[in-house]
């Protein structure tokens, strides 16, 4: 069921947030911890995104995180004070390309989703229709996370990140009871995450931020975050609500 990272903080290594901590990214990518009823390892390739001034730079493989060279020889050499990631574990049916790693971007925004939306593609077909033939066609891979990705850019264009998120959420929901949407959105300046009936937890050190699927390392100011909760991080705090609330405001 994937795992991904957000890091917000003082510039950092690149290559480092893929592959720091006893229980790194990477790692994970072999040897996760919690995957919650969906695959046993995350090997169907790897992607990462990081903020350059207003812009967002990306790096993707289809491959496995721990076969690609430029995980330990390129990205170390870059720096960021944002940085996106996620390692694949892709449904089965779903096509392994490149085109399908999250993290996926536009503009400002980058985004990875963590889980499944059952019944995929036909429970989206409601909200599929309302996306704009225009925006349709810039579907990135014919994927579940894909096609929730450009369903949130049109949310965005309306709502703030937390009223979009819980929006889609709950919409999903609606139409595919059961899914698993650990949602995660950043914008350079900002982290946004759920966690839907799938693993999330925080580290803050002061001046930076950590949000993942599983902790990196045993540390003890990890924080679990609870089932059904929206995640909005700075980087130097970040505050937990939950999802119902968000929805109703």
């Amino acid at each position: 069921m994937c795992r991904h990272l957000g890091y917000l903080g003082p510039r950092t290594s690149v290559g480092g947030v893929l592959t720091d901590g006893d229980h790194s990214l990477r790692v994970q990518s072999y040897a996760p911890d919690d995957m919650r009823g969906g695959g046993t390892i995350n090997a169907d390739g790897f992607g990462v995104a990081w903020w350059d001034a207003d812009s967002v730079r990306g790096y993707r493989n289809p491959m496995p995180i721990w076969t690609d060279p430029a995980v330990d020889d390129v990205l170390p050499q870059l720096e960021s004070t944002s940085v996106i990631a996620a390692v694949r574990s892709a449904t089965v049916g779903m096509p392994v390309e490149r085109s399908a790693c999250a993290p996926f971007t536009d503009g400002r925004w980058a985004f990875s989703h963590n889980g499944v939306v059952r019944g995929w593609p036909h429970s989206l077909t409601d909200l599929w229709s309302e996306v704009p033939p225009e925006d349709a066609l810039t579907l990135p891979a014919p994927t579940d996370a894909a096609a929730v990705w450009i369903v949130l850019l049109q949310l965005l264009t309306r709502l703030e990140p937390p009223a979009a998120l819980a929006t889609l959420v709950r919409r999903i929901e609606a139409r595919a009871p059961g899914s698993r949407l650990n949602f995660l959105l950043g914008d350079g300046e900002n982290l946004y995450a759920t966690a839907v009936h799938h693993a999330l937890s925080v580290r803050s050190s002061g001046d930076a931020v950590t949000i993942a699927s599983e902790p990196t390392d045993d540390h003890s100011d990890w924080t679990p975050i609870d089932d059904r909760s929206l995640v909005v991080a700075t980087a130097s705090d970040f505050t937990v609500s939950r999802l119902d609330e968000e929805e109703h405001r």
